[in-house]
């Protein structure tokens, strides 16, 4: 069987549980999609082996995580709730994809994952397994079990597992769009995260400073003057740019897939000031009925994406339409950076719609004159007219 693994507490339960007690011959798989560095990466390595699994797969996703789900993000400013920018939903669909793929590559008669029953990443596992490898068992010891992270450690240690079980005061999932943070602050409806939980301090010696974002047909090229082979590296780099200004933080409030409410914190500079300055970049060089369809379609996107559905045919639909709005959406945006906040203080653009050539906004027009206004607003307003005329002569019969 194939285990998805982190190393975390709940997937070496499973480590241990399913060769000791089920028998199976493990192979444990990590995806890293931008939240491991190569030690951490060669530490959950040797930590599956002492575990007893036969054989230990790590697959950087990165870039693939980029290319299938976040350039998507990305091209349709998706923000659940106008706030949160998809960080561990989507990351969750990119791993479980990667070791579906992986199942159906080794030929496993089972796939295995650390789901609780509470949450959402039991639901999007599920769903994904079962559509890209059917027939394959899915094995969820820690939701069938209904086991409490005591009895995780409790068992862990009667088999002399050695690792850290001390549970720290807030819980951290950092990936290539976003930290997610999680503590008794966000277990109730009122409550900011206190500064030293955000995983990436203030760096209080930094001076204001203004930078360059630099997109091609919507995706982020260049970050002042540095370039990258792959969008994904640009968005790292900016990353350590952005963070040390403890940008991006914010609570995000939502409705689990489950049914019930939830909140989660979060620290995502790169993915906050990408998207809003791929957006502003967007509202110079798209039409109005281009800007209100994408919004319409990318909130569905976001939605579905968040509760699980990837696999869905109508997200290749939908990803088609964002690919094909970004035709035009290349040039420069420029951004000042603050503390806890930033500024996009304007655009560069050979396809800005916004030139002076067609006149001034708020001035006289080029295009027109006083009386083509005159007949295009008798002619634009006629039902509204009509409408209102026919009202009031039937409100004065009665």
């Amino acid at each position: 069987m194939v285990l998805g693994f982190s190393g975390g507490l709940d997937t070496s339960f499973c480590a241990k549980y399913l060769t000791k007690e089920k028998n199976y011959e493990v192979h444990s798989v990590v995806v890293n999609t931008g939240g491991f560095s190569a030690e951490e990466l060669a530490q959950i390595e040797l930590h599956a082996y002492k575990l007893g699994v036969t054989t230990h797969t790590t697959i950087d996703a990165v870039k693939d995580y980029y290319d299938s789900i976040v350039k998507y993000l990305v091209f349709g400013n998706v923000l659940k709730n106008n706030t949160y920018p998809l960080s561990v939903s989507a990351e969750r669909l990119s791993q479980a994809v990667n070791i579906a793929a992986h199942a159906k590559k080794t030929e496993a008669v089972a796939v295995a994952h650390g789901s609780t029953g509470a949450g959402n990443d039991q639901v999007r596992f599920d769903m994904i397994l079962q559509t890209m490898v059917p027939g394959v068992k899915i094995i969820t010891p820690i939701r069938d079990l209904k086991l409490s992270r005591e009895a995780e450690i409790e068992y862990l240690k009667a088999n002399d597992v050695e690792m850290n079980f001390g549970k720290a005061a807030y819980s951290i999932n950092k990936g290539l769009w976003g930290t997610s943070v999680g503590g008794k602050e966000t277990l109730k409806s009122n409550g900011m995260l206190p500064e030293e939980a955000w995983p990436t301090q203030l760096d209080k010696n930094l001076e204001e400073q203004n930078i360059k974002l630099s997109f091609v047909k919507g995706e982020l090229t260049k970050v002042n003057d540095a370039t990258f082979s792959h969008p994904s590296e640009a968005i790292l780099y900016l990353q350590k740019i952005a963070g040390s200004y403890a940008i991006g933080r914010d609570i995000h409030v939502g409705d689990t897939i489950i049914g019930i409410k939830g909140r989660v914190g979060f620290e995502a500079a790169a993915p906050m000031i990408i998207l809003k300055a791929h957006h502003a970049l967007e509202k110079h060089v798209l039409t109005k009925w281009q800007l209100n369809l994408k919004d319409q379609l990318s909130q569905f996107y976001g939605n579905w994406l968040h509760e699980g559905q990837i696999m869905d045919p109508v997200m290749r639909d939908i990803e088609a339409f964002l690919e094909s709005s970004q035709q035009h959406v290349t040039g420069e945006v420029f951004v000042e950076l603050l503390p806890y906040r930033f500024v996009i203080t304007g655009i560069e653009s050979p396809h800005d719609l916004m030139s002076g050539r067609f006149g001034s906004y708020g001035e006289m027009n080029n295009g027109w004159t006083g009386e083509d206004v005159r007949g295009f607003s008798k002619i634009f307003g006629n039902q509204t007219g009509i409408y209102h005329l026919v009202k009031a002569e039937n409100d004065g019969k009665n």
